[in-house]
């Protein structure tokens, strides 16, 4: 009797045991559906609400297209975006920090640009409009050099199709490989495009470092060709130049 009441006793503990067991994998299973859910339903809430910060602390942004297209970059130095051409990315090059647009061909197309310290003179900063499947051609700049004399203004430049923002930066990477300093960049460059320049200063409308302010149209070597400013002494001026720079004639001289 005795072995028969501890058979019986055993097994009533073992369901008991496996019982409980039942309990806690059915109490632990409850628990984590409920927290994956809430991770779920929370995750889908901030994916698709917006938020509101009081403020932010980054080094670069991309703003992109629903389909992944880069519109814009804001960045800093280290971070920023070395451009793109025809859809592909260029060659890491140093920039400076700012704004870089994006068309929808994925073609920089302009952007925003700003560096200053004592070396430079003092604060730069250039808003830049890129020609089609090219660089720059116009710019609203202030610049400053070394001696502290300010630039500002609107330039104009025209732009050779050939010479793309890719086909540039892989031939100024490979003379500066083979140790070219930049007046022997530019030679080669102008040589490589039949002699002409590889980008064409037409107009600057504005301040020049020798503080003479007005409208300065050039030729496609970026020389002067008609002025028509106030120089240094605030004496007004109307000049028409040679090609080589010379003035020909003074429309205000007696």
């Amino acid at each position: 009797i005795n072995k028969l009441t501890i058979y019986i006793r055993c097994k009533q503990l073992k369901r008991l045991s496996m019982k409980k067991e039942n309990f806690i994998l059915k109490i632990y299973s409850i628990t984590l559906t409920l927290i994956l859910g809430f991770i779920f339903l929370t995750s889908f809430k901030s994916i698709n609400s917006n938020q509101k910060f009081d403020e932010i602390t980054v080094e670069r942004i991309n703003i992109i297209e629903p389909d992944g297209k880069l519109k814009m970059v804001i960045s800093n130095q280290v971070r920023q975006h070395p451009g793109m051409h025809n859809g592909k990315t260029l060659d890491p090059r140093e920039r400076p920090p700012g704004i870089i647009f994006f068309n929808e061909e994925q073609d920089e197309i302009g952007g925003l640009a700003f560096y200053g310290d004592k070396e430079s003179g003092g604060n730069n900063l250039f808003l830049s409009v890129d020609q089609y499947k090219n660089d720059q051609i116009m710019q609203l700049k202030q610049s400053s050099n070394n001696n502290g004399d300010n630039q500002y203004g609107l330039q104009l430049w025209e732009r050779d199709k050939k010479l793309t923002p890719d086909v540039l930066q892989k031939t100024l990477d490979s003379l500066d490989k083979a140790g070219f300093r930049y007046q022997q960049k530019m030679d080669y460059l102008r040589e490589m495009n039949g002699g002409n320049p590889i980008n064409e200063p037409r107009l600057f409308i504005g301040k020049k470092y020798n503080r003479e302010t007005g409208l300065f149209i050039q030729d496609k070597s970026g020389i002067d060709r008609l002025r028509l400013y106030i120089d240094s002494n605030d004496s007004p001026k109307i000049e028409v130049l040679n090609e080589k720079g010379e003035v020909i004639k003074n429309i205000l001289k007696k």
